[in-house]
């Protein structure tokens, strides 16, 4: 699969409709594959560290305020690996990159998780409208982290439809 970063100013969405073609619903798609693992992810830790508190008598119970750091470190780990992408993200075929196109770093990626949970959750979701008011469909917390959100390999489906 070859690169499809940009240098400069991001793709045009009238000038590269495949990047940004179907984004919001493979984002929600994403996301809810997403916190399916993190479900999974967050009962296993729970499972793992109850025991180690039972065994421990109580002494490792404040391990439990791990739990807390499991979505932070699953988008920041995700987002910011080599994939640029989540699980979720993977499956439906889209990835993060930087303004200016590169893939972002886990600094990036951390800034990213946390203000897309400091903005949606306090909201009840309602700040994700942004994105229906903007060509490229970026959210707030794109906006203010600096990405954006794109289609993985636009060329490859262009090519393959003629």
């Amino acid at each position: 699969m070859q690169d499809l970063s940009w240098t400069g100013d991001p793709p045009e969405p009238f000038a590269a409709p495949e990047y940004y073609r179907g984004i919001l619903a493979r984002r929600v798609l994403a996301y809810w594959v997403d916190l399916f693992c993190i479900a999974m992810l967050a009962a296993l830790a729970w499972l793992v560290l109850w025991v180690l508190t039972i065994a421990s008598l109580g002494l490792l119970s404040p391990l439990l305020l791990v739990l807390a750091a499991i979505p932070l470190l699953y988008h920041t780990l995700s987002i910011g690996g080599p994939r640029s992408a989540t699980p979720g993200m993977r499956l439906t075929g889209i990835e993060v990159r930087s303004w200016t196109g590169e893939r972002p770093s886990y600094l990036q990626a951390f800034v990213q998780t946390v203000l897309f949970y400091v903005t949606v959750y306090p909201t009840w979701s309602l700040v994700l409208l942004v994105a229906l008011f903007n060509q490229r469909r970026r959210t707030l917390h794109d906006i203010l982290a600096g990405t954006l959100v794109i289609r993985q390999s636009p060329a490859a489906e262009v090519l393959a439809v003629r």
